[in-house]
């Protein structure tokens, strides 16, 4: 049955992703990072000499700028989960990497420039030199990831595939009208209260949520129990990731690493059975 949608919401939704995937979007990125830096070092010199009471530390100018970068990686998630899936869970690895760096230079800014090099010093450099090399080990798992998908279409027909793009466009139309409203509270409390609260901890916690739904919503095309393992799977990374954000030190990269290893083992492991299931199957009458 072909289900009908707004045109107004569809022609906004697919002008939205046009412009923001092109060159124009990408220079106006790049300024807003470029801004935020700059912002970020003015709070720094104006924390250092007690005119702001933000309690930053010296590379706050470039923890600013990354999540504000971050920021611009979460809106490209959303529109690339109306495309893919597996590339959408691609793309939170993305950003577990760019969070995991950020990570680093934010526990570098608290230490003192000249510090003598003694047994506590060398126990506050591990933090900061396990999430970098945290966020090397996803990024190559990130690639191998990209290397392994074999795009497999679980509709029958054309028009269940635009069915299906379709509900998946309206799920992250909301998840983007959600995101903005997010955004737009937390900068306003920061600006309040000199707090910055962590947005991208809430995010995963509504995007666990969005997993579970596309997952129930392509039961719809395919009931396939290979199907359903990888949805599920890729839902049970994001939350192993969400819980990544908020652990521990050291916990932290280990959840992100063992979340990209079980969804390039579920990949891997699908396009086996897949080609396996290919050669097993009877030739078309």
């Amino acid at each position: 049955m072909q289900l009908r949608y707004p045109q107004t919401w569809l022609t906004i939704h697919n002008g939205f992703e046009d412009k923001w995937h092109s060159l124009q979007a990408s220079k106006i990125t790049s300024n807003v990072v470029v801004l935020a830096f700059l912002v970020g070092v003015g709070i720094t010199v104006l924390d250092h000499y007690g005119l702001v009471n933000y309690a930053v530390g010296r590379f706050y100018a470039i923890e600013l700028a990354f999540s504000v970068l971050l920021i611009t990686e979460i809106i490209g998630l959303i529109f690339t989960l109306s495309h893919s899936v597996a590339d959408s869970m691609g793309k939170q690895f993305e950003i577990v990497s760019l969070i995991l760096l950020r990570n680093s230079f934010k526990e570098m800014g608290h230490l003192p420039l000249e510090t003598a090099w003694d047994a506590s010093t060398l126990l506050a450099l591990l933090p900061i030199l396990t999430d970098a090399v945290g966020a090397v080990m996803v990024f190559l798992i990130i690639g191998l990831f990209y290397r392994a998908q074999r795009h497999t279409q679980i509709t029958s027909n054309a028009e269940e595939q635009l069915n299906f793009v379709m509900l998946k466009k309206f799920v992250a139309s909301v998840m983007l009208l959600t995101f903005i409203c997010i955004g737009i509270y937390s900068l306003v409390d920061f600006f309040r209260t000199g707090q910055y609260h962590e947005l991208f901890h809430l995010y995963y916690t509504i995007l666990i949520f969005v997993d579970i739904l596309i997952l129930i919503i392509s039961l719809r095309y395919s009931n396939l129990y290979v199907h359903l393992f990888r949805y599920s799977s890729f839902a049970l990374a994001t939350v192993i990731i969400r819980l990544s954000l908020s652990a521990p030190k050291y916990y932290n990269v280990l959840l992100s690493v063992a979340a990209g290893l079980f969804v390039l083992l579920v990949a891997n492991v699908y396009n086996m059975l897949n080609r396996a299931t290919a050669a097993t199957s009877p030739p078309a009458a």
